[in-house]
């Protein structure tokens, strides 16, 4: 057991769903990974137990305090509860800024030893980031410190979430042309769409999901598109002429979109390593996509003033893009390119470079890989700032 296990045994993370499955996709991988792996008892608090329940099956929409996968889930409903020092974990961690409820604050303050407080911020690959990366912010009231942990891509910040085993599952679910086809035809495609280029498309409504769509049409060979229900609504029914519910597919020309049921967080894994492309979306897919070793493109959450648009920018820079096609279909599907834009043959560009764009995401995870992965990084710091802190009492 690691030295940090040994001295927090308990973690406390508060999770408010913003990005509808992303933030408690990423709340619960953390979760499950710090239980499984460190055996940490883990308290999540998520306020929107229907979201979660989309990527989890197993949760219960009825229910305050459930136990799921060794981790304990509480319907986070709103700032009303008490608390005392005795229910504060050995770490806090309130994700992207949220807010903890007041007596939870107070608690923390009045416990002793203090509990290490952190602020787990959303990945960003900008420059910045890494000069706020472990920054302290005392409370301006209470005797209580609070720590800025930022995910990223290199060793300056915390890394990126990645379970221990996922590369070896990753290899030998790629080495085994029949356990892919299985599990392809387990979502219900048939041989012929197994043989196509495989897409999986998520992204946020904005996207500009039927001009891409005209152009896999006009594809030289087959496309099959598969589509989480839910998303591309819109451009999903007007191509297929039907609602676009699970099981929903339509074929015109070289493309057949289908439609799927949102499945449970190991099987979206195994989509991204079946498939040939992957279109992600927000954090949590995102990062999903990069431990694929697939090509993928990036639907990036949209911000005011066009914020989002300078992140996709100091990515680009980061990956290292040596594929301006790449790059020209990311800054398109990302409304950075002003209209009107190509479709075609952005589309045919990009498939041109598509061993070009396999050999780079191959690349880009090893070099991710090097820098250790965040859960345990982030048990690190915890320790670190734990130690200073019965150092000083």
């Amino acid at each position: 057991m690691s030295e940090q296990v040994q001295s927090l045994k308990s973690l406390t993370l508060f999770c408010k769903v913003v990005d509808n499955y992303g933030d408690i996709g990423i709340c619960w991988r953390l979760a499950r990974q710090l239980e499984r792996e460190h055996h940490i008892n883990v308290h999540l608090w998520v306020d929107d137990l229907r979201s979660f329940q989309r990527i989890c099956p197993d949760v219960k929409l009825n229910i305050d305090t459930q136990n799921i996968a060794g981790v304990t889930v509480h319907h986070w409903r709103d700032q009303n509860g008490t608390f005392t020092p005795e229910d504060v974990s050995d770490i806090v961690i309130e994700f992207f800024a949220c807010d903890i409820p007041p007596s939870y604050i107070q608690a923390m303050a009045q416990r002793k030893p203090r509990a290490v407080w952190l602020n787990l911020e959303g990945l960003s690959a900008e420059a910045w980031v890494e000069g706020c990366h472990t920054l302290s912010s005392p409370h301006g009231s209470l005797p209580l410190t609070k720590y800025f942990f930022f995910p990223g891509f290199n060793s300056k910040t915390g890394g990126l979430l990645i379970e221990s085993e996922l590369e070896q599952q990753r290899q030998q679910f790629i080495s085994d042309p029949a356990t892919i086809a299985e599990f392809l035809s387990g979502l219900g495609l048939s041989r012929n769409e197994i043989d196509a280029l495989k897409i999986s498309l998520f992204c946020y409504p904005h996207a500009p999901a039927a001009a891409l769509f005209e152009a896999w049409k006009n594809n030289a060979t087959p496309i099959i598109c598969l589509v989480p229900e839910g998303v591309a609504v819109e451009a999903v029914q007007a191509f297929t002429g039907q609602p676009a519910t699970a099981g929903s597919v339509a074929t015109i020309g070289a493309l057949t979109i289908r439609v799927l049921p949102f499945v449970p967080q190991p099987d979206y894994d195994k989509l991204l390593w079946a498939c040939d492309l992957n279109f992600v979306r927000g954090e949590d897919s995102f990062v999903r996509a990069q431990w694929a070793g697939k090509p993928f493109i990036w639907h990036i959450y949209p911000q005011d003033e066009n914020l989002h648009h300078v992140k996709l920018n100091a990515f680009l820079q980061c990956y290292g893009v040596n594929s301006n096609k790449l790059a020209a279909m990311m800054l398109a599907w990302n409304g950075v390119t002003p209209a009107p834009i190509q479709w075609d043959t952005v589309w045919q560009e990009l498939t041109a470079d598509m061993q070009q764009m396999t050999d780079l995401a191959l690349q880009w995870q090893q070099q991710l890989i090097a820098n250790g992965d965040m859960t345990s990084n982030l048990l690190k710091f915890a320790h670190t700032v734990h130690q200073q802190s019965v150092n000083n009492e």
